[in-house]
């Protein structure tokens, strides 16, 4: 189930750069932007719900006096 979401993840995301690829080449109507500003918003907010996920679940495991503490995964980015 977890290769699913990262799968499901992985195409969402491509399918947003494909979209994103396509926009900037200048060569869309207008008609056929707006199409595709609405799907890579909706794929934008599904690949935010899924990191949103994976972050929560995402924790380590400290010992720390003889008892385990759950500790909040820290990006690179907040070190």
């Amino acid at each position: 189930m977890a290769e699913k979401k990262s799968v499901d993840f992985e195409k969402s995301l491509g399918r947003l750069e494909e979209l994103v690829g396509e926009m900037e080449g200048g060569e869309l109507s207008l008609e056929e932007m707006i199409k595709h500003f609405e799907e890579g918003t909706k794929l934008v907010g599904l690949c935010t719900k899924k990191l949103n996920e994976v972050e929560q679940k995402i924790e380590k495991l400290v010992k720390k006096d003889g008892e385990l503490k759950e500790v909040p995964f820290e990006t690179e980015e907040a070190e």
